[in-house]
């Protein structure tokens, strides 16, 4: 038997996209448009005598930092070490940075023999959808009408390098809406709404107040039409927690944030909600 790993085409990233929905990871009908725009040579695909059973995505952020996801090895393939193979040629792209990924449970462990280690869990939330207004002194717009330039500083507060390709692309695409918070004629917060194969979801959700992100939740699902929600926050930040729960929304799904090398300076107070399993 042959196998091979090559770049991925954009018919292959569609493929890895509904890989992952059956992993029950719950991608976003059109995330792909977004991925490809961030590193288009980042997506790989194993092939096995020409079938594709493994896929990973290694996408470059910056002069020295990297993210992982898509790690996939096909239900028939596991255990025979092809999606090990997908791996290092993965990690090899990224040698020299620091890499992040979201690990899910049952490989958090294999991830750690790798280098990685721990930085939060994310505790995926999901329920339905509620009405909050905007607290006094807030307006609420779509993202789209202020300068970008504003807000990718904004978004820098919460990953640690420039993403702009990938920002501008995530804010467009369609079966998505995205909104700002604007209070005293400054960002104070940035949420992203997109349908997904089952359950829409929310990312990324920061703001600088709970109230804040509440709000932008509300208006996104009212515009969206959206009456089921998940949304994706890091457990360290314990309010945001806390606004979930008193919400009335569950969790329902977990993964680790891990890094091979030291967490990034990021605003974890402002991070109510990661943008993507996939990409960080």
């Amino acid at each position: 038997m042959t196998f091979e790993i090559s770049v991925a085409s954009f018919d292959d990233v569609q493929m890895m996209a509904q890989w992952a929905g059956d992993e029950a990871w719950n991608p976003g009908n059109t995330d792909i448009h977004a991925f490809f725009a961030a590193d288009p040579g980042a997506f790989h695909v194993g092939r096995l005598d020409g079938e594709p059973v493994t896929c990973i995505s290694v996408v470059k952020y910056g002069p020295s930092f990297g993210f992982l996801g898509f790690y996939i090895a096909r239900p028939v393939v596991r255990g025979k070490g092809y999606g090990m193979q997908t791996w290092n040629a993965g990690m090899a792209r990224l040698k020299g940075r620091n890499v992040g990924l979201d690990g899910v449970v049952a490989q958090q462990a294999n991830y750690r023999k790798s280098g990685f280690r721990n930085a939060w869990n994310n505790v995926r939330y999901e329920g339905p959808a509620f009405t909050t207004p905007a607290p006094a002194g807030v307006r609420l717009v779509d993202a789209r009408s202020v300068p970008f330039d504003a807000l990718a500083a904004y978004d820098k507060r919460f990953f640690r390098e420039p993403r702009d390709s990938f920002l501008a692309t995530w804010i467009t695409l369609p079966e998505r809406a995205a909104m700002v918070a604007i209070r005293d004629g400054r960002l104070a917060g940035f949420a992203v709404l997109r349908a997904c194969q089952t359950t829409s979801r929310v990312g990324p959700l920061f703001a600088d107040t709970p109230d804040i992100a509440a709000a932008l939740v509300s208006a996104l699902a009212k515009q969206m039409g959206a009456t089921a929600l998940a949304i994706d926050p890091p457990d360290i930040n314990k309010p945001a927690v806390a606004l979930l729960e008193g919400l009335g929304l569950k969790p329902s799904f977990e993964t680790a944030r891990m890094y091979t090398g030291a967490n990034p300076e990021i605003d974890y107070a402002g991070l109510f909600g990661v943008t993507s399993f996939e990409l960080g």
